[in-house]
């Protein structure tokens, strides 16, 4: 059950499960997810802006036993949108990831939009 004050989670990519993930690396994802629900912002080291992607986009940083996640999203007005997960395995985010959330992003606010 979910508080009325609590954005729900929309999810356009990915999943936070385990495995891959381990128990921990789950419950640190679903707890920080939680406080962004509530409307919490985060910062390093827990959360870093993806301008590269899009307004309101960010990456929630989730480092496993031995690997590192990423959780990329939006913080919009009603919901907290998924875009992508991923373990990361260079210093920068590869460019196909940000292009899938580009593209996801663009179809999102297409489909979400009102009609003229």
């Amino acid at each position: 059950m979910t508080d009325s004050h609590s954005k729900p989670l929309v999810w356009l990519s990915g999943e936070v499960k385990t495995p891959p993930f381990s128990s921990e690396a789950r419950l640190e994802a679903g707890f920080l997810l939680r406080k962004l629900q509530e409307g919490e912002n985060l910062s390093m080291p827990f959360s870093r802006p993806m301008p590269s992607i899009g307004s309101s986009c960010h990456e929630l940083r989730i480092n496993d036993k031995d690997k590192i996640w990423r959780i990329i999203h939006r913080i919009d007005e009603d919901a907290i949108v998924i875009l992508d997960v991923f373990h990361k395995t260079t210093n920068k985010t590869p460019p196909q990831v940000i292009e899938n959330c580009k593209k996801r992003l663009k179809r999102y606010d297409e489909m979400s939009s009102p009609p003229p």
